[in-house]
């Protein structure tokens, strides 16, 4: 099947005994058992497995090309339990462009654990390939990132990742963050990640209504590490969690096509504005690796990002005169949000970091919701006039 009929029905067929269309919410936090250690369909206790979410990770393995995903009560629970693969002097390879989350996870919780962090010099496979150790077991990227969408040749990455080994004679993990591109418009299992991550709070949700996050790989032996994790740790998705991810899924491929368009639309206006000192789109042809676009995506997501001539002053005028967009944490809903990440996403990082990467005072990080396009634009248009006034 392809991926539109997949995130109908992946995980997601009439239940044999009802006939209900729609996956049931399982409200349950146990289940009979048949017998001492004798489990019904598998189902023990709601912590470690249920069957609505069952149902969504099926969906999302589907929708990614993978055999397994695992589902979690937020990114930030997901990510910690593929930090908790690690052990004291391991080492983790990333780069300068991710989320202030992830910096905040790998620099103020797992440090005082003996696990070490070294950023690469450049988003490349080749500065990521010069930065690998002897100690190094993670690779942690996110391609394109958070917030100037830097893009990362992930092919090319997991090529160079593979011919090398750590003192424990194995190849380092590779992860790729794929929240902004989603599995409509990414699969980087198949470009040789060894695991996925989402925040489904953003495009997979798709509604600003709920929280959750997602892991996926194909290996058996790592799917089992992950679920022992899922389960003793314990950060799992609720039932109606799921109900709500699964119902969010199903129009993905629809949502994701309209937020590209508006998108493209307006990073095309934000170029042309006086007012605007500079726009990060991978969709322009003079966007550093836009090639990559065409080579390992098969579209955009909703995210343009731009700086506005001025200073922090200015950005608060600007903010001041919008009425669409919504000045919010997140991003991937319905409605158009819009963030600043020097003091938002990304305050976890010191400002000297911040600065160096390029998240200065005066950028601004816009999610496009599924709104006509030129209501965007006269939105943005009229925050600029007052700017400029």
């Amino acid at each position: 099947m392809k991926f539109a009929t997949l995130a109908v029905h992946a995980g997601q067929r009439p239940d044999p005994q009802t006939g209900a269309v729609n996956v049931a919410v399982s409200l349950t936090s146990t289940f009979q058992m048949d017998g001492i250690g004798k489990l019904r369909n598998g189902f023990e206790y709601a912590r470690s497995d249920n069957p609505s979410r069952r149902a969504l990770e099926t969906t999302i393995a589907a929708l990614e090309g993978g055999k397994h995903a695992l589902s979690f009560a937020s990114g930030q629970a997901a990510s910690t339990a593929v930090l908790d693969l690690l052990e004291p002097n391991d080492e983790i390879v990333t780069t300068s462009n991710i989320y202030g989350g992830t910096y905040r996870l790998f620099h103020k919780v797992y440090q005082k654990y003996g696990i070490t962090v070294r950023v690469a010099e450049k988003t490349t496979p080749e500065s990521i390939q010069a930065a690998l150790s002897e100690k190094t077991v993670l690779v942690w990227t996110e391609s394109p990132s958070n917030p100037l969408l830097t893009l990362l040749d992930l092919a090319e990455t997991a090529e160079r990742i593979q011919k090398f080994r750590n003192k424990k004679g194995e190849k380092p993990l590779l992860l790729v963050d794929n929240t902004f591109p989603s599995p409509a418009f990414q699969n980087p299992l198949a470009l040789g990640a060894d695991i996925v991550s989402h925040s489904c709070t953003k495009y997979i949700g798709g509604h600003s209504d709920v929280i959750g996050g997602a892991v996926v790989v194909n290996d058996e032996t790592l799917w089992q590490q992950l679920k022992f994790y899922q389960n003793a740790g314990g950060a799992v998705q609720g039932p109606m969690d799921c109900y709500l991810l699964q119902r969010g899924l199903r129009t993905l491929p629809l949502r994701m096509k309209k937020h590209e368009e508006n998108a493209y639309r307006v990073a095309e206006f934000l170029r042309g504005h006086a007012q605007v000192e500079e726009v990060f789109f991978p969709g322009f042809e003079d966007f550093p690796n836009h090639q990559l676009v065409a080579k390992q995506m098969r579209g955009l997501p909703g995210i343009v990002s731009f700086k506005i001539r001025g200073d922090l002053e200015t950005v608060h005028r600007f903010f001041a005169g919008l009425r669409l967009f919504i000045l919010a944490e997140s991003l991937g809903g319905v409605e158009s949000l819009l963030c600043h990440p020097a003091s938002m996403t990304h305050a976890a990082l010191p400002e000297s970091e911040r600065q160096k990467v390029g998240i200065t005072d005066n950028l601004i990080r816009l999610s496009m919701g599924i709104e006509d396009a030129d209501d965007l634009i006269d939105d943005l248009q009229n925050a600029l006039e007052i700017v400029n006034n």
